[in-house]
């Protein structure tokens, strides 16, 4: 069970975090090569596979691989052999009561009472002899799978204490690029259709696009908590209760706060037959007068999402599933996205009417 502050700590703080790392390594002269950070990442998260070896370029990768193969047959015949043993056990205890009874009728010299107790001792007999052969194959299921779980975590522990060298020698290997070689310059990449706002607006537009950047490092949260409920489900038999429910909600919350950043990159999908023809005034005369639509809808957006978030956190609603997770963070996304929104629009409202009339500032 995920503790609902870890899960809503994560949101906030793995973002902050991904940004700072990536700005970091972006201002790094050698980005882009083989770092210890991204080692010891590949390490915790698949180093059973070896990823960090290959992630170093080292052929000792493969190495890792049949000793996680051999984790997942043994789990595997852990699994039915617990079935097994628990089936072998109750035909054991079934033939057992029932040589019981048949002592019980020899006893009392009942009609047949000496046959049934010969065939209940030999069905005891091989009761016992079948829970003790499942008992032993789930031993030998269990050991096999203990020394290769031992392998590979002495495998990886030691590739932990070796990782800096690893690094360090990975990072040699890599060929410099001369810097005298001299790249042509390319001139036919398209321009960013990203406009500057006016000088009031620019605010609103870092806002928008910091709050945009942030919320698209969810995305590898994602697929980080998918990669850790696939491993629990098939490695481990223990799935999780949380991960589902957790992601749908969180790429809700995405899908509301990205929705202004999407906006302003002028990167949702419209129907331009006509508006591609016209000219950058025209745009913009055009933009003018749609935009009587756009304020219209984030307008019921913003008013009847702030209804909702505060009904939902005035009664502190949930979900209805095990986890229980609270439902108003969820639902308060949708005002504050509507008045991201809001705001990106009315700074585009401003740039058009500056554009509309000659003056762009």
């Amino acid at each position: 069970m995920l503790p609902h502050w870890l899960y809503w700590s994560s949101l906030v703080l793995f973002p902050v975090a991904a940004g700072f790392l990536v700005h970091r390594e972006r201002a790094q002269r050698d980005a882009g090569r083989p770092n210890l950070f991204l080692a010891y990442l590949f390490l915790v998260t698949a180093g059973f596979l070896g990823m960090h070896r290959f992630y170093l370029k080292s052929r000792w990768g493969f190495t890792f691989i049949p000793l996680f193969i051999a984790v997942l047959w043994t789990g595997a015949q852990v699994r039915d052999g617990r079935e097994a043993v628990s089936l072998a056990r109750f035909q054991s205890e079934h033939a057992e009561r029932l040589l019981l009874h048949a002592k019980a009728d020899v006893a009392a010299s009942k009609e047949g009472a000496a046959d049934r107790l010969a065939k209940a001792e030999a069905d005891a007999t091989v009761a016992r002899e079948n829970l003790a052969a499942a008992a032993h194959r789930l031993e030998r299921a269990n050991s096999i799978g203990r020394i290769a779980g031992l392998l590979l975590g002495l495998a990886l522990a030691g590739d932990a204490f070796l990782m800096p060298g690893l690094v360090r020698r990975a990072r040699e290997r890599e060929v410099q690029p001369n810097p005298t070689e001299t790249h042509p310059i390319v001139t036919d990449v398209p321009a960013t259709p990203v406009k500057m706002p006016l000088a009031a607006f620019r605010p609103v537009d870092r806002l928008v696009k910091v709050t945009g950047e942030l919320v698209a490092y969810w995305s590898v949260l994602a697929v980080m908590a998918y990669y850790y409920e696939v491993v629990a489900r098939f490695v481990f038999n223990s799935p999780t209760n949380w991960v589902h429910e957790s992601m749908f909600l969180m790429f809700g919350i995405q899908y509301m706060l990205a929705g202004a950043y999407a906006y302003r990159d002028e990167s949702h999908v419209r129907v331009d037959i006509v508006y591609s023809h016209l000219t950058e005034r025209g745009r913009a005369v055009c933009d003018i007068i749609t935009s009587a639509f756009f304020f219209l809808f984030t307008g019921t957006m913003l008013v009847t999402g702030w209804r909702f978030a505060s009904d939902a956190m005035a009664v502190g609603e949930r979900s209805f599933t095990e986890w229980g997770i609270q439902y108003w963070p969820v639902k308060l996304a949708i005002p504050i996205g509507a008045a991201l929104l809001l705001l990106q629009g009315l700074s585009r409202l401003m740039r058009d009417i500056a554009t509309a009339f000659g003056r762009i500032g």
